[in-house]
């Protein structure tokens, strides 16, 4: 009998070898595929003495509704060849579930981080969060959580990573301003804020309860430095510039990488496929980001 393999994603092709991966960590202990994230490492010279490194944990996007960590391996081995510990996670979503199950997936694997990483090589003082488009904006929601009680308490969450351990954000064409779904003729519906809320907002004021999904609305000044990757052919543009414009009115660092309507390789989400100039540019970038928010610890003689 022959066996079937399963085949390669077209953004994992030529697989990054200076990465040692461990797949399907079960995060929660239910055995859903949903709870399950994938730890990435990079190899480090046996001998030597090996300092802990920065954590990035990321996303996938997928419209809420759909969407796998499998497909971004390469792009989160890209990043871990940079010099970080990469967390590449899956979560809960729509249509069976909404904001809040994401949320507290999310939130569970801050947790799951926060005690086990150590023993990867990671250090849980030093974590930024990222993601792409939907996976962005649960990454920006969860880091305005851990600064905004309000925000935590309504998701019923309890942050387990500290404020000033949370060094960055990462948000690839990312949808944090919720005010543009009410603008006519956005790409997305207002269906899709009714889908993230519990009975579909029955009973709910919408732009009220968009609130509480808008991470624009919980920017506090204690925020941690961001970096934006978006472009003209982004279905979110005007969210991310609005996002980008709000950042810097607060006084909080914004690192940005804006592509105009003449680079054609950078239609929504470009960033998950490294064939393009545009995306090796993108983690250039990133890995420089990483560096500079979540740097290594000085000793003190």
């Amino acid at each position: 009998m022959l066996r079937r393999e399963t085949p390669v994603h077209k953004f994992n092709l030529n697989p990054i070898d200076t990465v040692i991966y461990t797949r399907d960590v079960d995060y929660v202990g239910d055995g859903q595929k949903n709870h399950r994230l994938d730890v990435l490492v990079p190899k480090r010279d046996p001998d030597a003495v090996a300092e802990p490194l920065p954590v990035y944990v990321y996303f996938h996007g997928g419209g809420w509704t759909s969407g796998d960590k499998d497909p971004l391996t390469k792009y989160c081995a890209s990043q871990a060849a940079e010099g970080m510990i990469v967390v590449n996670a899956n979560y809960r979503m729509a249509t069976r579930f909404q904001m809040g199950h994401m949320m507290q997936d999310g939130n569970a694997v801050l947790d799951w981080v926060a005690r086990n990483i150590a023993a990867y090589g990671g250090d849980p003082t030093r974590i930024v969060l990222g993601g792409d488009s939907a996976g962005g904006h649960i990454a920006a929601l969860l880091t305005a959580s851990t600064y905004e009680p309000e925000l935590a308490e309504h998701y019923d969450i309890h942050p387990p990573i500290a404020a000033r351990d949370l060094r960055g954000l990462v948000q690839h064409c990312s949808i944090a301003d919720f005010s543009v779904l009410f603008d006519r003729g956005f790409v997305l519906s207002l269906n899709f804020v009714r889908m993230l809320l519990p009975e579909r907002g029955r009973g709910l004021h919408l732009r009220t309860a968009a609130r509480f999904m808008s991470p624009i609305e919980w920017l506090d000044r204690g925020f941690p430095p961001v970096f934006v990757t978006t472009s003209e052919r982004d279905y979110f543009y005007r969210a991310n510039l609005n996002f980008i414009e709000a950042l810097r009115a607060r006084a909080i660092k914004v690192d940005t990488l804006i592509y105009g309507r003449r680079n054609v390789n950078t239609k929504h989400t470009w960033q998950q496929d490294d064939s393009h100039p545009e995306s090796q540019e993108v983690y250039r970038r990133l890995g420089a980001f990483v560096r500079a928010v979540a740097p290594r610890a000085v000793a003190i003689a």
